[in-house]
């Protein structure tokens, strides 16, 4: 990682409130910052609000976040807009994140700021097969599938690199979208894959008996498999933290757990906004964003001067 403009002080995954807030406080505070993502892709992009302090009037989620991205880049925090497909810490302590567009990307700490995943299909077969061949999770669930048929089915940077990771494991992997939205460079893997691709198609229903056995597609098609992975958008809280060992809230084991800094279990990580959980509002993402940039700032900026 020579290149200077993929070395950061701080990192951000996520640009929805707590993103941006972080984001703000931590460029403030004289880090170099880049955050990951797209504002459109936040929950509060579509929606209004109408009970945050200090704001007397009804507003759109997309104006604020609009707003905030550009509060941002004025402190000097840079926005990057992949996907992520996984992260690693090297030896020396720092994180390394690979993205969509084949860049690696490096930091001295993390702010997990993506929010919760709302990765449903909602067609027959999915609540009853899940744990059965059902899976939202390919590095979670995978190695239960080897040399079987499975099925992927997602648009985005997830299902793309979920379907590419099967590749090394399952014995036939088919990918399932209406359409795909991704980097030429994950375009250009999977054009030259064996993967099965079902383009321009949708899951009708997931088919089985005490498993999954085969999958419907909307225009009939059926396709004999064991297991279905459903991967809607940019990988979630759940793939991303299992693969640092971040430790979950016990209680639901789908959060990510946090004290009061907005600290987890690994040093130098940080998480804010619905990630940690309940109740989802703009005004609990902006507060724990601004500490975790306040935190995360001073932990790599002290990081960094011992290192050098």
């Amino acid at each position: 990682m020579s290149d200077s403009l993929s070395e950061f002080d701080v990192i951000i995954l996520g640009s929805g409130p707590a993103g941006l807030q972080a984001a703000m406080h931590a460029a403030r505070a004289k880090a170099n910052v880049a955050v990951l993502g797209r504002v459109q892709r936040s929950s509060l992009y579509k929606a209004h609000v109408e009970n945050y302090c200090c704001m007397d009037a009804t507003l759109s989620g997309g104006d604020i976040l609009e707003q905030g991205k550009h509060q941002a880049e004025r402190f000097g925090a840079r926005f990057l807009e992949h996907d992520v497909l996984g992260i690693d810490r090297e030896e020396s302590g720092r994180f390394a994140i690979e993205v969509e567009s084949g860049e690696r990307l490096a930091a001295w700490s993390l702010i997990l700021a993506m929010g919760i995943s709302r990765n449903r299909l909602h067609v027959p077969g999915e609540k009853e097969f899940l744990g059965k061949g059902v899976s939202y999770c390919v590095e979670c669930d995978g190695n239960f599938f080897r040399d079987e048929v499975v099925v992927v089915v997602g648009n985005e940077s997830a299902a793309c690199s979920g379907a590419l990771h099967l590749l090394l494991i399952a014995g036939e992997v088919h990918l399932v979208y209406d359409h795909l939205d991704v980097s030429e460079h994950l375009r250009y893997q999977i054009d030259r894959s064996n993967i099965h691709e079902h383009a321009g198609c949708k899951v009708k229903t997931i088919l089985g008996s005490t498993g999954v056995e085969a999958v419907v597609l909307d225009n009939d098609e059926k396709i004999g498999a064991a297991g279905v992975f459903i991967e809607l958008g940019a990988k979630g809280a759940l793939e991303l933290a299992g693969r640092l060992n971040i430790a979950l809230d016990p209680d639901s084991m789908k959060y990510i757990a946090t004290n009061k800094k907005q600290e987890t279990n690994l040093a130098g990580v940080y998480a804010a906004g619905d990630i940690c959980g309940p109740p989802w509002q703009m005004a609990k993402a902006v507060g724990e964003g601004c500490i975790a940039g306040l935190e995360a700032s001073a932990y790599a900026k002290q990081v960094r001067s011992k290192k050098s």
